[in-house]
This record gives structure tokens, sequence and C-alpha cells, in this order.
């Protein structure tokens, strides 16, 4: 093949698998990245001795081919994690799932979830139109309002009605009437969470599974793009500069990408903007003791809890925390679209430590080590019921332009760490094949 100019924007996990996969083929590629860091999403940072990453990763994917890929990026020094995930309501800690968990919920509450459960409609009745009713069907209207039609409000920042079930894959376990029985009687259940089993870098935190990619790319750290001409084919810099290429690979995030591209139509324009996703402020806190929590990450359901998740990164590595030290990161989303942030993230924090001070994570004599706030202008797509059709209409004006897209928020989809990767490898063959059509 020759070797025109392909370049890709964003050094996160899709950015790299797109140049990882045109490396394959002997194409090399050129990486513009508006950080001074690399990693994107996948970034870790260092904050007075504690590694936050930014919202809680880790690896399951069991494609062998991948599997190996990221264990060769840390040169197989990674631990194996026991994955333990639980819930808090109303003072109440259940194991995860709570529908295959429910020994200890107060009698009235447990008589209608099982109650519910049982009478639910079944199939002819089941009349699905959103996600609300995709959980009322699955899990009876008590356990749905009570549980996860609540956690969408804090998570998602809109209603179940609002939101599709494009998303839901195995994220929510379909139970089966034996193993709710059961539950009720008795705490001693199976752990049925859809992750049992993670890996996790050994050191320097969860970026590390890009250490093989960065290694093999060629990277320009600190170029924000501002301006693409899709006719001349030139990139715009902030900074002043410019780049032409030949084929373009975007993980940009589309309502920050649409904007830049010279002459969009107003209408893939609106699209764009009717992309709905939350943004999230991560409070992180070190604490002076050892261990806070054995679960690697909680749900939290009560309005009174400001995070919506929180996550424990000592239990992923003890690399992350000084000795005797640990970590709690809070996960507190707002969305432009639906619950538009309206304090700046350090007037977070002092609500979390209320909180977790509230529910026992923290103690009264613990000495607290650390306590700063990041935002994170994308945290999570909303699958609301606006976004199948803009989608379609921006991803139609991007193939006709050309440009690949990738990633979490180029494909606009609930992607994971493996998903993203191949996200990437599958806008880099988009490019190979219009190179051998040439």
């Amino acid at each position: 093949m020759q070797n025109p100019e392909i370049v890709v924007l964003g050094t996160g996990m899709a950015g790299f698998g797109a140049s990882h996969r045109l490396k394959s083929e002997g194409l090399e590629s050129v990486l513009y990245e508006k950080n001074p860091h690399h990693g994107g999403h996948t970034a870790s940072y260092r904050m007075d001795g504690f590694i936050f990453d930014e919202g809680p990763h880790v690896s399951y994917t069991k494609d062998p081919r991948l599997r190996k890929l990221l264990a060769d990026s840390v040169n197989n020094q990674y631990e194996t994690i026991k994955v333990e995930a639980n819930n808090y309501w109303k003072g109440h800690w259940i194991k995860h799932p709570a529908i295959t968990n429910l020994c200890g919920l107060p009698p009235d509450l447990l008589v209608k979830v099982l109650h519910d459960f049982i009478d639910r409609p079944k199939g002819d009745a089941v009349s699905i139109r959103n996600y609300e009713d995709w959980l009322i069907a699955s899990y009876g209207r008590t356990y749905a309002e009570t549980f996860p039609m609540q956690y969408t409000r804090k998570f998602h920042t809109t209603t179940a009605d609002n939101m599709t079930t494009e998303w839901v894959g195995p994220r929510l376990y379909q139970a089966k009437l034996e193993e709710v029985l059961l539950s009720a009687v008795t705490p001693q259940t199976p752990n049925i969470h859809y992750v049992q089993e993670a890996r996790y870098p050994a050191r320097n935190g969860f970026v590390s599974y890009l250490d093989l990619f960065k290694a093999e790319s060629t990277i320009f750290r600190n170029h924000c793009v501002t301006r693409i001409d899709p006719g001349s084919r030139e990139l715009f810099f902030l900074h002043g500069g410019r780049a032409k290429y030949d084929h373009l690979i975007s993980s940009i995030p589309l309502p920050d990408l649409v904007p830049m591209i010279t002459g969009t139509p107003k209408d893939v324009l609106d699209a764009s903007q009717n992309l709905a996703c939350t943004n999230v402020v991560l409070v992180n806190i070190g604490i002076a003791r050892p261990e806070v929590s054995k679960a690697n990450w909680t749900y939290f359901y009560d309005d009174d809890m400001p995070f919506s998740r929180i996550s424990f990164q000592h239990n992923m590595s003890t690399s992350t925390v000084p000795e005797g030290a640990s970590s709690i990161q809070c996960e507190v989303y707002f969305s432009r679209k639906y619950k538009p942030l309206q304090v700046s993230p350090e007037e977070c924090i002092d609500p979390v430590i209320d909180a977790l001070r509230r529910c026992g994570l923290i103690r009264e004599d613990d000495k607290i080590l650390l306590r700063k706030a990041m935002l994170v202008p994308y945290g999570n797509i909303i699958f609301d019921l606006d976004r199948t059709k803009a989608l379609r209409t921006v991803h139609g004006y991007l193939d006709d332009l050309g440009i690949a897209y990738c990633g979490r928020y180029g494909d606009w989809g609930y992607l994971w760490t493996d998903t993203s990767f191949i996200s990437g490898e599958y806008a880099a063959q988009k490019i190979l094949d219009r190179i051998t059509a040439c």
C-alpha cells in the first residue's frame, strides 16, 4: 500500500485501536491530542500520592486477542480482581444485583416486590415502548420504581420513560422466579454480577494499558482542533497551526466535532446538539485508613446521597494509594440537556463527604488526606428517545464526508474498554477499504 497521510484525533482506547490496526497493515498514522497527556477517558491522574482514573476502569474482556494485547502492554504485570459490587438503599447494604438479594429489606416492601414480580405482565400483555416498560415487564412495578428507575434519574439524569433499551445488554440481570424467592429468605446467594473477574495494571493506573500503543505511535499533544475543512482536507488548531490529511479518523465527541466542520448544514448541527450525554463531577477522596470497603464499586439510590455510584481505587490495586491509605471516587452526574451543573465542581466536595459520613464509609475520626474534584464534560451516553434519529443524521453526514468515527463519543454508544478499542479498529478498516479501492 502507499502511505497516505492518515490522521487520528484522540488518544484514548479507540484512537489507539485505530492506529494499531493501521500499523498492522504497514500504514503509519499521526495522532493529535488536545490534552498535555494521552489517554482520553482512559487517563489516570496522580494526586498527592494517590492515583485516580477518570471514572472506574477495569478490563473484563473475554476476547483472547485483546486480553493478550493489554497484558503485553503492561508486561503481564496486572492484578486479577474478583469483582464485588453492592448497593446502598435507605441504610441497607445489599449485594448486587438487588433483585436476587432481597433478604433484609423491610417486610412490606419485600411483599410488594415479590407480588409484583410474580404478577408482572407477560407474553402478549407486554408492550415495550421504552426503558420503563421494559423494567416493569422484567421486574414488576415496585422493584422497578424503587431501584432501577430511581437509579436512572440519578445516573442518566432523565426518566426511564424517556429512554430506549438499546444500551441494556447484560447490564441488568434477568432473574428467575426461584432466584428471587430464594433471595427473600436467605442472604446466602451466589454472585451473578455480569463482571465476575477483571484485570487492572499493577502500577501507574489504568492508563498503563496504553503503554504499548503509545510507544508505537506518533503523537502530538496540546493540539486542540478548532476547525476541519473537508474540502481542502485540512485541520486547524487552537495554537494557530494547521495540518493536512488524506484520511481522517475521529474519536472527538460528536457534539464537539460537527460544529468544527466547515459548511455543516443546520439540520446536522441541530442533530449533533440534540445528542444527550451526562457530564460528571468526580470527587476523589483519600483516607488515612487501609480499608473503607471490600467492594470494588457501590450503587446509591437515595436522593439525599449526591452520588449515584462510588468506586474504591485501592481495591483495584494497592499501588494507587500510599501505604496504609484507601481511596473513594464518587460520581455526581449532571447533563446539559436534562440537569445542568449549577455549582462549581469544588462545591460538590462537602456534600459528598457529608453523605459518605452518613452512610458510614467515612468515620468521624478519619483523617482525610485528599479531597479533590474534577469535571468530566462527557460521562455516559444518554439513550433518550431523541438519540436514534439524531445519530442517524450525524453519522450519515460524516459518512458522506469520508470522516471515520470511533469510540464511545464517536459511535455515541455505551462502549467498554474492549469495544472502544475494536471501534477504533473498525474505523481504521473503513480507511483501509477506501485505500484498497483507489
